[in-house]
């Protein structure tokens, strides 16, 4: 580590946390389309994910629902698209073509050979690229003329749709594949339809779609890959950094040589510090010490509900930061005042525990308990820009949570009225994450 370089600690990076996520509470924002282009879209994975998320950061969390909704399908000034790690993230309009030719345009290359060998497998055509062209031209034809449809009212009007692909033959997951939801696929990786109000409520992800006129009247402006992926740099940064480069390589999922030519294009480094050694970093967050055990989960003896006996293991020092460099941009070195003490749950997959890959500053030790094998974070609980614990939504509708650690009195308090007041908002709503994480199915239970 390079000894001149500006030093930022973890404590430094947690009031930043706490407010460009907006998640203290004077930080939260007024405007749901301002805090998905803060946060540089809204995971969608999980269709609930982008509507709780949301909710944790607005001063009226009451008006989540209706405001997405609203920016959504009405003022269409949000829009779902496949971009950052192949993954649907819900964006402002204005950041679509900055994604598109940052992220996702590198991805249809890959996509479209492997639809056109399924074809080709499956015995369809001896010509995969060529069915498929003429599918997606009957596709964007039917959808023309209906406005929007779900995949099964395109099916109906596109004949050569109905083939069934099987995949996964001869293992315990073997099944089949639609091609509507292929050739539907491909279309909106091409940004030439997008995903509109699905049928159901808003956790549901069967989407009606639409062509990309009806969002972007003359479609997706192009841009240079090179620039686009500087802007999406410095717009990441703006809201997460410090970042390392591996930090921004995982969110992304660039390749390492555009993470560092786009963190060339415009920011500047500085060594991280773990837990800061006093100089040149802010003061602490200010700590409010200590826990409670799960709303409707027993204690076992020795620890709290869904920890292992005796595991009240405090969050360790960034070890990953530790002797490492972060980046962030030219004008972002002044030291961030740490907010008023504030505590959050976050649902499974929120932006800002799926912020960085490199995590202990945050996450501390807890990650196996609170991920899945596949690195997907499943709901959590925060207080001052640190996970704490966990939480889940049971069959009853009764929201229940883990602390993982001693919080203190004030802490625990904040976050059993937090849990409340989330177990009031959903009322006959119920959530159940798209990929289950250990303590959250244990506290579900």
């Amino acid at each position: 580590m390079a000894a001149n370089l500006p030093r930022i600690d973890d404590r430094q990076r947690r009031a930043r946390l706490g407010r460009r996520h907006h998640l203290a509470g004077t930080a939260r924002a007024a405007d749901v389309v301002a805090v998905a282009g803060d946060l540089v879209g809204l995971h969608g994975s999980d269709p609930a994910t982008v509507f709780l998320s949301a909710r944790a950061r607005l001063r009226r969390p009451e008006r989540a629902v209706a405001a997405l909704e609203a920016a959504l399908y009405e003022e269409r000034s949000l829009v779902r698209t496949l971009c950052m790690r192949r993954t649907m993230f819900v964006v402002p309009v204005d950041l679509v073509p900055v994604v598109q030719a940052a992220v996702t345009d590198a991805l249809v290359p890959g996509e479209r050979r492997r639809a056109a060998r399924m074809v080709e497998d499956a015995g369809i055509a001896a010509d995969g690229a060529a069915w498929l062209a003429a599918m997606e031209a009957e596709t964007l034809a039917a959808l023309t003329g209906l406005k929007e449809a779900t995949g099964a009212e395109v099916s109906r009007a596109v004949e050569g749709l109905n083939h069934q692909i099987p995949v996964g033959e001869g293992t315990t997951w073997a099944g089949t594949v639609g091609m509507t939801s292929r050739v539907l696929f491909l279309l909106a990786t091409e940004q030439r339809i997008v995903r509109g109000r699905p049928r159901g409520t808003w956790t549901s992800s069967q989407y009606r779609w639409s062509p990309i006129e009806a969002w972007l009247p003359g479609g997706v402006p192009t841009l240079p890959a090179e620039t686009a992926r500087a802007e999406l740099a410095r717009r990441y940064l703006a809201t997460y950094g410090p970042a390392t480069t591996a930090d921004l390589k995982w969110w992304t999922g660039w390749t390492l040589g555009q993470a560092r030519a786009a963190l060339a294009a415009g920011a500047v480094e500085v060594a991280l510090v773990g837990e800061g050694d006093g100089r040149g970093a802010v003061t602490s967050l200010s700590g409010r010490g200590s826990a409670r055990p799960a709303r409707g989960a027993g204690r076992p003896a020795g620890g709290p509900a869904g920890a292992p006996a005796g595991d009240m293991t405090p969050t360790a020092p960034s070890a990953d930061a530790a002797d490492a460099t972060g980046w962030v941009l030219p004008d972002d070195l002044d030291p961030v005042p740490p907010p008023r003490p504030w505590v959050a749950l976050l649902p499974s997959l929120d932006p800002v525990t799926m912020g960085w890959q490199q995590r202990a500053w945050y996450l501390g030790e807890y990650g196996p308990t609170l991920f899945d094998r596949n690195g997907n974070a499943g709901p959590t609980v925060w207080a001052d820009g640190r996970v704490i614990g966990g939480w889940a939504q049971r069959r009853t509708g009764e929201v229940v949570y883990q602390l993982l650690e001693d919080p203190g009195k004030e802490t625990a308090a904040a976050v059993a009225e937090a849990a409340a007041e989330l177990e009031a908002w959903l009322g006959p709503m119920r959530i159940t994450p798209r990929f289950p994480t250990p303590l959250q199915k244990t506290l579900a239970c």
